[in-house]
């Protein structure tokens, strides 16, 4: 028998393909179900049309039978099978599709599609088998043939009798490696595993005859392996089923059988598109934060199918960051896939459909906040971070579309609040929207710099989380209102009546100030009379961009630049400490230092900042108790 070359290719592009195409080597079995269930398509296709052609609806199936013994691997279809010709045209032409001909000739109907493209996929079988064998009989013929090939050196076909009309390809599996374990394709559990990933939802049954351990006849305590037939895959996604049949649980089962988190999910999204591109979609917000989230271990992404076989397991490209915490699958017709299938040729259906997505998911997320508050706030405590990381990132690009989702603590409401409901309630007099920054919302509260916006009545937002100061500064207004920091030195509220007096202390004392902050130089920028100030005797305020909060987040990452903010000392002039710093001034500088050194530890320790010399200050305290 003769053996003929691989035709218009050579045996180094064909190897190349082998080695080089497919990320991993179990994607073999997905591309020759892939390619059984397109045998079945076309043969479902001729019956539609033809009349003569009668079959019964369990006569279409695939069936996977390893063999351990005798290391093969056979996967056998009941498709429209192959002649002499199709065979040596489809497997002895690298590249050339029987699927995308076969497409490209019929218009389907009866919403089935080909799966094949490339004519490529066949040859995925020598990344784990020695030799192939294909014995297939095509529709309307009489005979089978037999098509070989060892170590894709080569081909040949002859003649075999075949009863039924199909496919069946028999690998002969290679031995194992220091590097590969062969033995999994043997493996029914790893088959099966291999078969629920990538070819969970081939519309046809994917049989196996799977080995159970039952009780032998007549005993209950005696057990025996039996091999029982069991279909593996589920067929029908619940995807392509209508919402009006699925519940809830439908969905929670589903999030748990793809294992999207050991959670329940908090909310679903099931999205059918048909239009210029046609696509489906399961999306789940998680209850809680995966444990890797914010690590370097973490992937974002969906699942990403083409006519319901997995192509990739985390397809990044159909999330913003902002959104990497979103869990499901988009399956496509319509995808221009690469010569492996893995990956996509062209990104035009895909920014298509993940623009798409992207609305959806901050609709439902709005939808959620103005119908369901207890359940967002849960979802907030758990992601609202990323949201806020979402606003600064990008340098502000997606801040519209994040904005409203945003949510901070308020010192008037003691809990949750929303930007609009903020500015809702501002005063009509009021300028800006307050904010305050701290490790805590208990620390914040008795900053000392929240006292004259709280005697206006205004309300003040929290900021705990490190990103917020950063997010707010890249949003710059809400509604046309303009955040500010209750440190800032210019605080927005008129007092006139103290103005004037402010400012005849502020020349009486000028000289006080001079010494001080000379005392301070390289410290502070510079040491005013405070504005803002009740009860407390001392604090920090800032000028320009960066705030102690930013300085203090800045200065504890691994590139530490040594950022520092414009720091201003402000003195309450009213407090009693005041008459001390004047009487030191005037009588004893010695003791003017030594309260400026205090006054400026005591701002730092306010603040959460270290002090530079704890010794020192100590000494400085007791020597105010002497």
């Amino acid at each position: 028998m003769e053996k003929k070359q691989f035709k218009a290719e050579s045996k180094r592009l064909l190897e190349m393909m082998i080695n080089s195409i497919y990320s991993q080597k179990e994607i073999f079995l997905r591309e020759l179900i892939s390619n059984a269930s397109d045998a079945i398509d076309k043969i479902y296709y001729k019956a539609l049309i033809d009349d003569t052609l009668t079959f019964q609806k369990d006569s279409f199936y695939i069936k996977v039978t390893p063999d351990k013994e005798n290391r093969t691997l056979t996967i056998t279809d009941t498709g429209i099978g192959m002649t002499k010709e199709e065979l040596e045209n489809n497997l002895g032409t690298i590249a050339k599709s029987g699927s995308l001909a076969f497409k490209n000739e019929n218009e389907l109907k009866d919403g089935h599609d080909i799966i094949g493209q490339f004519g490529v996929g066949f040859y995925s079988a020598f990344m784990a088998a020695d030799a192939v064998t294909v014995i297939s009989r095509a529709l309307g013929s009489d005979e089978g043939y037999k098509w070989e090939s060892e170590n894709a050196d080569g081909y040949t076909i002859e003649p075999y009798d075949k009863k039924d009309v199909g496919t069946e390809i028999l690998l002969k599996i290679k031995e194992n490696t220091e590097d590969e374990n062969y033995d999994e394709y043997l493996d029914e559990y790893r088959l099966k595993a291999i078969i629920k990933k990538y070819s969970d939802f081939i519309r046809y049954p994917i049989k196996m005859d799977v080995t159970e351990s039952k009780p032998k006849e007549g005993s209950e305590n005696e057990f025996e392996e039996v091999k029982e037939e069991q279909i593996i895959n589920s067929m029908v996604p619940i995807w392509r089923k209508n919402k009006s049949e699925l519940t809830p649980e439908d969905y929670e089962n589903f999030y748990a059988e793809k294992r999207y988190g050991f959670d329940k999910p908090l909310k679903h999204i099931h999205v059918s598109v048909d239009g210029a591109v046609r696509y489906n979609a399961i999306l789940f917000i998680p209850e809680q934060m995966p444990y890797d989230y914010y690590s370097k271990e973490f992937e974002k992404g969906l699942e990403l199918y083409s006519s319901g076989v997995l192509i990739m397991e985390k397809c990044a490209d159909l999330l913003p960051d902002y959104f990497s915490f979103v869990k499901g699958m988009v399956d496509s017709e319509d995808l221009s896939l690469n010569i492996s299938r893995e990956i996509l040729q062209q990104d035009k259906q895909l920014k298509f459909i993940a623009k798409n997505i992207k609305n959806k998911i901050k609709r439902e997320l709005e939808s959620l906040l103005k119908e369901d508050r207890e359940k967002y706030e849960k979802f907030y405590e758990a992601f609202g971070r990323q949201l806020k990381y979402g606003v600064y990132s990008d340098f502000g690009t997606n801040k519209e579309d994040l904005q409203n989702l945003l949510m901070f603590c308020s010192s008037k409401e003691k809990k949750l609040v929303t930007l609009d409901e903020y500015v809702s309630r501002m005063p009509e007099e009021q300028k800006y929207i307050y904010y305050a920054s701290g490790e805590s919302n208990e620390r914040i509260e008795k900053l000392p710099q929240t006292e004259a916006v709280a005697e206006e009545g205004y309300e003040i937002l929290y900021f705990t989380d490190e990103v917020d100061e950063f997010a707010i500064r890249m949003l710059m207004t809400y509604k046309e209102k303009e955040f500010r920091s209750v440190s800032s030195s210019d605080l927005g509220i008129e007092r006139k009546e103290t103005e004037a007096d402010q400012d005849t202390k502020a020349n009486e004392n000028k000289e006080l100030f001079q010494s001080m902050r000379e005392l301070l130089s390289g410290k502070v920028k510079d040491v005013r009379i405070s504005k803002r100030l009740k009860s407390h005797p001392v604090c920090f305020s800032t000028d320009g961009e960066v705030s102690i909060e930013m300085e203090k987040i800045l200065n504890a990452m691994p590139n530490n630049q040594n950022v520092q903010a414009e720091k201003v000392l402000e003195i309450n002039t009213d407090h009693e400490v005041f008459q001390s710093l004047k009487d030191a001034y005037e009588k004893d500088k010695e003791k003017l230092g030594l309260y400026t050194n205090l006054l400026y530890n005591q701002a730092l320790l306010i603040e959460g900042l270290p002090i530079s010399d704890p010794v020192e200050f100590t000494n400085d305290i007791c020597k105010i108790m002497v």
